[in-house]
């Protein structure tokens, strides 16, 4: 038995004692009951979830009574239970689930949980260069005061200013020719991820300063989205991480890069003024195959045959929702997480809530992904900047490329939750029934 701590062993206890007492409310007060209350629950979550299908694939007064049905459901869910007098058990009831799998995770935490990433000493920086763009996240490097704060720490501040597009990288790459030993950003993530690329290829450290309107790199590297300025912190009191950047064709990557459906909706020309708008426009078409590329994947050896959206990551996201695209618990696992849906009818929408296991959802990790398609040139989302590139497109991590300079304290640190794993739960809950349980196939 590997070892545990009395708190660990003591949170598998209080998850196990708090699943079965659930299990004895509605055993006691529900009765037989208690399958009908099931029955009625797991059908009203199917219901929602393919009218929410509907919503997405139909139009017009299709899709209103689509998104009333949705709302109607979980009503209907709990009517019947308020009916049969049964709401206040089923409410007890979800709340002890809910301490049993808090407790569950905690515990498993300190036992089989990834660990964090590695933090290393900050080397030396003397001409740190940040380059902000005003514009990003509605005007937060003014609203935040970050120019004046990062002169103030003696960084020089390079604005992205005046009319047309400026060329970011080569900005970047400049400003490490005349001098630069640190290259940050304070912007969305297309732009941090053009400037790591520079930054990884010349071997000098990266800054990123939350300033766009995501800013999804930064919350997985634990930096406080709310108060940009803190990761200037990072400047004087800072560690360094060495995470992976990934890369799709020519195109640097720090979270994902998408095909299929998103991919197409972002291309619209006016998807930028009314988002909403544009993707429910959009998508009843591009969902039930009247409209887009058909595409073609294999990551490393597994196939993906005309998957409507495919989504792949610098690294794979957590399994807390559906899809598993909540935070990434590390970015140093020298691999490419890949998400493919494929769901072409109400029933298989349904499905998804079967979490992992949908039919309509394939979740693996790869180090190289290879997308192809009926078409020469695909619509792509890298970072959420939409692009059209030549097929195939081929997608690839690169381990440990990009040394990121990071305040020592973030308020987004925290440990990954691992997998619930509640036969792992009771071993530490009984430790020695588990070892004796051991010791007796051993001797036999």
């Amino acid at each position: 038995m590997e070892p545990t701590t009395r708190g660990q062993r003591w949170s598998a206890r209080g998850a196990l004692a708090a699943a079965a007492a659930a299990v004895l409310v509605l055993g006691v007060f529900a009765g037989l009951r208690t399958f009908a209350l099931l029955g009625v629950g797991l059908a009203g979550l199917a219901v929602t979830a393919a009218a929410l299908w509907w919503v997405l694939t139909r139009r017009s007064v299709w899709r209103l009574l689509a998104l009333v049905l949705a709302v109607a459901a979980p009503v209907w869910i709990v009517v019947a239970y308020s009916r049969a007098h049964l709401a206040w058990v089923v409410a007890v009831a979800g709340a002890l689930l809910l301490v049993a799998v808090g407790a569950g995770r905690s515990a498993l935490v300190g036992a089989d949980g990834p660990a964090r990433t590695p933090e290393h000493p900050a080397p030396p920086v003397r001409h740190p260069v940040l380059i902000m763009n005003p514009r990003s996240g509605g005007g937060k490097v003014e609203r935040f005061g970050l120019r004046e704060k990062a002169e103030a720490l003696g960084a020089q501040v390079l604005l992205l200013e005046g009319p047309g597009e400026t060329d970011v990288a080569e900005l970047a790459r400049k400003a490490a020719a005349e001098g630069a030993d640190l290259l940050g950003v304070a912007g969305g993530d297309g732009t941090q991820a053009l400037v790591a690329d520079v930054a990884a290829s010349l071997g000098i450290p990266f800054l990123v300063v939350p300033a766009g309107t995501r800013n999804h790199f930064a919350l997985d590297l634990g930096l406080d989205r709310d108060d940009p300025a803190k990761a200037l912190d990072a400047l004087t009191d800072g560690v360094l991480l060495r995470v992976d950047l990934g890369r799709a064709a020519d195109h640097p990557f720090v979270n994902n890069v998408s095909f299929g459906a998103y991919a197409e909706v972002v291309q619209s020309p006016s998807y930028r003024d009314g988002k909403t708008r544009t993707t429910m426009e959009l998508l009843p078409d591009l969902l039930i195959g009247h409209r887009g590329a058909r595409l073609a994947a294999r990551a490393d050896e597994t196939a993906f045959a005309e998957p409507q959206a495919l989504l792949v990551s610098n690294n794979p996201y957590g399994t807390g929702d559906i899809a598993g695209l909540g935070r990434r618990s590390r970015l140093d696992g020298g691999e490419l997480g890949v998400v493919g849906v494929d769901v072409t009818s109400a029933a298989q929408a349904a499905g998804l809530l079967r979490g992992r296991r949908a039919t309509g959802l394939t979740r693996v990790t790869a180090r190289e992904v290879v997308v192809d398609a009926d078409r020469e040139l695909i619509p792509v989302g890298v970072d959420g900047e939409a692009l059209n590139l030549r097929v195939p497109v081929r997608c690839e991590a690169r381990p440990g490329a990009l040394r990121v300079l990071v305040p020592r304290h973030r308020p987004g640190m925290r440990r990954p939750l691992p997998r619930l794993d509640w036969a792992r739960i009771a071993r530490l809950a009984l430790p020695s029934a588990g070892g004796r349980a051991r010791s007796a196939e051993s001797g036999g």
